[in-house]
């Protein structure tokens, strides 16, 4: 892995998400060697990910080199690699590049997309946890409207033109929404020969509402401002199995669609090494103490999305969004400082700062403590915070100015099909068949 030896304490970050990054820029200025692994060389800002597929946004509005934030450390090495396990009796993490050894290990690899054992959705749906499958998304979308255009099977053409979500969570939400837009804004532009009215939308949700993890009143006013975009919501429905094109459900409703886009939930990504009585199996999570801290040792911590830290307030842990894994990045640097000096660990403590989700245009639910309010002036909360929390400054401006641009032309810019995406060889056949 070619890095140097070092008479510093070493510390390796496994992970370059929003944890990591965290956690990472504020080592930069420690006397420390600080060693970043990840098997991408950008961090992702996953908030956006729907934008991408959506041809909001361009990948780079969205992702920062890694590399790019912690060059301001003389000694600091990022190396592109997968990490494939940890021996912690000899601190040593092995990868598909070689293996390095580690004074503190900080496992910050988040989470990947949870497909509850079924296998049929896993092998045929699509999720979007990373810019390539955002893309993957957005050929798609793009390539059924164009073969929507030129078959003349109008049954074809009705399963090209319908596209189905699994969860309404924030990302399902703002998924659905930003299709919805897609086809009022752009398809009677783009697409004069298709009638839009061809193209429907639905939104499957298990539980009894949209957006479960917010308010009521969020929830209530996210589901008028779905219908109101055209989108379909069933609630109560849960998906039993899609073999690539048919969707059926445990209330019986069956849906024919090429495109089928799971959002219905998440899990830990963890590596293999630790002892069984690190990991929370359920959740497929580390479990930390207070400290973050690995259930069992004292020099390997977890931090973000594959950190289950219980406490009364959050029996279950904290939620797998951003904020928990930016404070606990934040916060874990201030110990490891600590650790070096010899001083006692402060304990974490979560801050709630709300969450939020955006339906469309002019339309979001923001949920902060008492306050709870939606429309036009949480729309324009939520864009002022998620370009607050891009990391650099051309990535902000790029995003602002796409924002203005799509507000002010009703237009997506980024509508185009880089890269062909075919799920399988089935489809591709099926599709060669409609041309």
């Amino acid at each position: 892995m070619n890095i140097p030896r070092t008479s510093l304490p070493r510390v390796v970050i496994i992970g370059g998400g929003f944890a990591g990054m965290a956690l990472a820029k504020k080592m930069l200025k420690e006397k420390v060697q600080l060693v970043l692994l990840d098997r991408n060389n950008y961090h992702t800002f996953q908030p956006l990910l729907y934008q991408v597929s959506t041809a909001g946004l361009e990948p780079d509005s969205i992702a920062y080199p890694l590399r790019k934030i912690i060059r301001e450390k003389e000694n600091s090495f990022f190396r592109l690699t997968e990490v494939k396990s940890i021996s912690p009796e000899i601190n040593t993490i092995y990868t598909v590049i070689g293996e390095v050894t580690y004074d503190y290990l900080v496992i910050a690899t988040g989470s990947k997309t949870n497909f509850f054992g079924n296998k049929s959705i896993e092998e045929n749906a699509m999720w979007m946890k990373t810019v390539p499958q955002a893309l993957n998304i957005r050929s798609l979308i793009l390539e059924n409207l164009e073969q929507a255009v030129i078959t003349d099977d109008i049954e074809k053409r009705k399963s090209l033109l319908n596209f189905v979500l699994a969860g309404a969570g924030p990302t399902g939400v703002e998924l659905s929404g930003a299709i919805a837009e897609l086809k009022n804004n752009v398809v009677p532009k783009d697409y004069p020969d298709l009638d839009p009215n061809e193209m429907q939308i639905h939104l499957l949700e298990g539980l009894g509402r949209v957006l479960p993890p917010m308010s009521e009143e969020a929830s209530e006013k996210a589901d008028k401002f779905l219908k109101e975009l055209g989108v379909q919501v069933h609630l109560n429905t849960m998906v039993e199995s899609y073999d690539g094109h048919l969707v059926k459900t445990n209330t019986g409703l069956e849906l024919k669609t090429e495109t089928f886009i799971w959002s219905a939930g998440v899990t830990g990504a963890p590596v293999k090494g630790l002892n069984a009585s690190a990991m929370v199996e359920k959740a497929n999570r580390y479990e930390v103490n207070v400290f973050n801290q690995v259930n069992g040792y004292e020099n390997i911590f977890a931090i973000g999305d594959i950190a289950l830290m219980k406490s009364e307030k959050y029996p279950k842990g904290h939620p797998m969004v951003a904020q928990p894994a930016i404070q606990e990045g934040k916060h874990l640097a201030k110990n490891l400082n600590n650790l070096l000096k010899g001083e006692k660990l402060e304990p974490f403590e979560y801050f709630d700062k709300g969450t939020m989700a955006t339906i469309g245009r002019n339309k979001a639910v923001v949920d902060i403590g008492k306050f709870k309010f939606g429309g036009f002036f949480a729309w324009f909360v939520w864009m002022f915070i998620h370009l607050w929390f891009l990391i650099g400054t051309r990535n902000r401006m790029i995003t602002f100015f796409n924002w203005v641009y799509n507000y002010i032309n009703y237009d997506k810019a980024a509508r185009l099909i880089i890269r062909p995406f075919k799920k399988n060889r089935k489809n591709l056949e099926e599709d060669q068949k409609i041309v």
